[in-house]
């Protein structure tokens, strides 16, 4: 797929094509995939919500605010997804609780983007001992299954919000390193590279201007959907309770503190299962739009 992909594009640089064309190109087969269109559809309302988040919640105050007076009530006209332990609406706290999940995910992926990919780099461009080195490192890391290894060190670090964000950055940049190595090994004998390269630039202008800005686009692909899988994680560390502590409103910690209530008092847990199952599955289906339309393999 990627082979084809790369004779559309340079067939469209041939016939004069231009940037906005292929941009053009792009969204039109991006459109095509229905699913994914969906997924970018609620991934946007997503972020808007997150913004205004207190203006749109109905009870701004229950991110943090106690009424024990409302406590446990059933979903009704009054509280769309019912009441917490603590009287809490759940449909507000849910709401204003975006705004810990959103934008942490994005915080876990840059940090382990930040150690990955210049070790993926390092490791196509240069190869060797310095190769061998890093990616022996990173097996080691792959060996052990990312959630153990993100509760090993979460339990370590103490439970809080950070930590866990620290643990499951800590856990992913191997991924990244690999990903970016792959990529580079495949681009680094393109011609342009060798053109570069034949003419006197050194082995880092090459890898930072020609190599990695065309590794990017189908590191994108992967962008997406490590968002959606960093979601998962930062709820799974806050469900058991080492991530986000009461009355941080992040949607794990919501599910977690639900659990002791189940099965009578079911709207605890669910609701915010669903966002998070919705947001996962948003990101995943705009990855495989973008993997489509971008001519990505599987990674």
């Amino acid at each position: 797929m990627r082979g084809e992909h790369l004779e559309k594009k340079t067939r469209r640089r041939i016939t004069g094509g231009s940037l906005a064309e292929e941009l053009r190109h792009s969204l039109y087969l991006f459109g095509k995939n229905k699913l994914a269109v969906i997924g970018l559809v609620l991934l946007i309302a997503m972020v808007v919500v997150t913004i205004f988040a207190y203006q749109v919640a109905p009870y701004p105050s229950a991110a943090t605010q106690t009424n024990f007076t409302d406590r446990l009530r059933s979903p009704s006209s009054e509280h769309l997804m019912g009441t917490d332990e603590a009287g809490r609406d759940v449909l507000s706290r849910i709401i204003i609780g975006a705004r810990v999940s959103l934008p942490f995910a994005f915080v876990i992926v840059l940090t382990s983007m930040a150690f990955g990919m210049p070790l993926g780099l390092i490791a196509g461009m240069f190869g060797g001992k310095l190769d061998n080195l890093i990616m022996r490192l990173a097996d080691i890391w792959i060996a052990i299954p990312q959630i153990i290894f993100a509760l090993a060190i979460a339990a370590f670090l103490g439970p809080s919000l950070i930590n866990s964000v620290i643990a499951i950055a800590f856990c992913a940049w191997p991924w990244h390193a690999r990903f970016i190595r792959s990529e580079v090994l495949h681009i680094r004998e393109e011609t342009y590279v060798e053109a570069a390269q034949s003419i006197g630039a050194s082995r880092l202008y090459v890898a930072v201007r020609e190599v990695l800005p065309n590794a990017f686009i189908p590191y994108i692909v992967k962008i997406t959907t490590d968002l959606g899988y960093a979601i998962l994680l930062l709820a799974t560390l806050g469900f058991l309770g080492l991530g986000a502590q009461p009355p941080t409103p992040e949607w794990g910690t919501i599910a977690g503190a639900g659990r002791t209530f189940l099965p009578e008092i079911w709207w605890i847990s669910l609701f915010p299962g669903v966002a998070i199952f919705l947001t996962v599955l948003a990101f995943n289906v705009v990855g495989d739009g973008l993997r489509n339309t971008l001519g990505v393999e599987e990674m």
